[in-house]
């Protein structure tokens, strides 16, 4: 199985991802990459300050970005509705979708940078 394949079995939408490049799959490829390195960079823990999570909204909306730009569809997805919440208000509702959404961005990178080594 190649990394797209494989992306795919994992929700990711390849052709819409492509499709947004021109159909450059090299940069393609490497924009993945900045997305493994976005994901440790802004990646939000479900222990966050349920009184102060300005912070967990910014690192949010900036995964929510580049998995938009990717067409990582679960995660931009989850991360939408996880910075819609945090925004209104409403963290304890975007706990569990964090939580959710979690061992599948975990199965996403995985996915990667198995590919990517």
């Amino acid at each position: 199985m190649t990394l797209f394949e494989e992306l795919k079995t994992l929700g990711v939408d390849i052709d819409d991802g492509l499709k947004r490049l021109g159909g450059n799959e090299n940069l393609y490829k490497r924009l993945l990459g900045s997305f493994v390195k976005a994901i440790d960079t802004h990646s939000v823990s479900p222990d966050f300050d349920m009184n102060d999570y300005a912070q967990e909204i910014e690192k949010a909306h900036a995964i929510k970005g580049t998995a938009g730009n990717l067409s990582i569809t679960p995660i931009y997805k989850a991360y939408t509705e996880i910075v819609n919440l945090l925004r209104a208000g409403e963290p304890e509702k975007a706990k569990p979708i964090l939580e959710e959404v979690l061992p599948v961005q975990k199965e996403i990178i995985q996915c990667i940078k198995k590919y990517m080594e």
